[in-house]
């Protein structure tokens, strides 16, 4: 549920409703993004929802109030209903401008990480990508190099002006990483990790959140209700391809859940054609299809020697493939009246 207040009303009179939600035993939430003030009701609503429609209704300054019919409440269109933009160090993410996220998998050196941050910050890339703790399917797999990456990607990050973009995995680590990340990242494998989720809201920072990889759209806008309703607003929803019975990719790119997210919530969207096909040769493809379904942004593997990559080389693009594809993109975007 929530109240929509008056143009016209007071600080005392929201105070007012605030208050009483808490003394019935819900949480209130206060949109802090449009011009009047939108109250979202947290709790489980649904045996008092015709007597508190009726009780608030009373309220000075309250305009009208109304039922949320998703799950989600804080994401919905309902309660937000434009775009929500963010502003991360100056960059926006969600407006007309679509935003590119690129760099390799995993931070390997310093002097690696260096060169491919100039490299995509010339063909103008906004964020710069790095895996410093990597979760692998195999425990003998190359696992990141935990705060080190850290380290190199923050030199990086200063070398270039570009903000940082890095995965956390364990609530043990969100403060060291947060501690050096402008934007964090929850990978697949976390995506219903509520421990996490909750401990990552709690930040404050940006995050971007990908899909799990047997989830259903639905389930990913509940895991980001998880953060904003620890008052983490700047949630990025991320598609990264699912799994279906399909093996000639990695994941299947699902699409169709751009427009669906962009009909259901107010968050921002993009998509990792990298994981999404697991082949540098479709990277392209998938990027320019998901500018002209409306995303907001991608998540683009770029690594200065693919085929001695530690992790993901068969799905990073070389700097000059990136080059190319930034070039594409400009028309694409152009085309969809939209900016790169």
């Amino acid at each position: 549920m929530f109240i929509v207040m008056q143009r016209q009303a007071t600080p005392e009179q929201v105070k007012t409703v605030r208050d009483d939600i808490q003394r019935i035993g819900f949480r209130p939430f206060i949109n802090p993004g449009v011009e009047r003030k939108v109250i979202a009701v947290l709790g489980e609503l649904d045996a008092k929802k015709a007597a508190l429609l009726e009780h608030f209704y009373s309220f000075p300054g309250v305009e009208r109030v109304d039922l949320i019919s998703h799950l989600w409440k804080l994401a919905s269109r309902e309660y937000h209903p434009s775009d929500s933009v963010f502003d991360i160090a100056g960059i926006k993410i969600g407006g007309e401008a679509i935003a590119v996220i690129a760099g390799p998998c995993s931070v390997e050196s310093e002097a690696q990480i260096i060169e491919v941050a100039e490299k995509v910050k010339a063909e103008g890339a906004q964020f710069l990508r790095g895996g410093a703790f990597k979760p692998r399917t195999s425990p003998y797999a190359f696992q990141g190099l935990g705060e080190d990456g850290l380290k190199f990607l923050a030199k990086a990050g200063e070398v270039t002006g570009l903000p940082i973009v890095t995965e956390v995995m364990d609530t043990a680590d969100v403060e060291l990483v947060a501690s050096y990340a402008n934007v964090l990242q929850i990978g697949t494998r976390n995506m219903q990790n509520y421990s996490l989720l909750k401990r990552v809201g709690q930040t404050g920072k940006p995050v971007i959140l990908k899909r799990g990889q047997g989830c259903k759209i639905r389930d990913l806008i509940m895991s980001a209700e998880y953060m904003m309703a620890e008052g983490n607003e700047k949630v990025i929803l991320c598609e990264r391809g699912i799994t279906t019975f399909e093996d000639s990719t990695r994941n299947t790119t699902d699409i169709n859940a751009i427009p669906v997210l962009k009909h259901w919530t107010h968050l921002p969207i993009i998509l990792d054609p990298s994981h999404a096909t697991g082949d540098w040769r479709y990277v392209a493809s998938v990027s320019r299809a998901a500018v002209a379904a409306g995303a907001d942004g991608l998540l683009i593997e770029v690594h200065n020697n693919p085929k001695h990559a530690l992790c993901d080389g068969a799905q990073s693009l070389r700097p000059e493939q990136f080059k190319d594809l930034m070039e594409q993109l400009s028309r694409v975007s152009q085309a969809v009246g939209r900016t790169l």
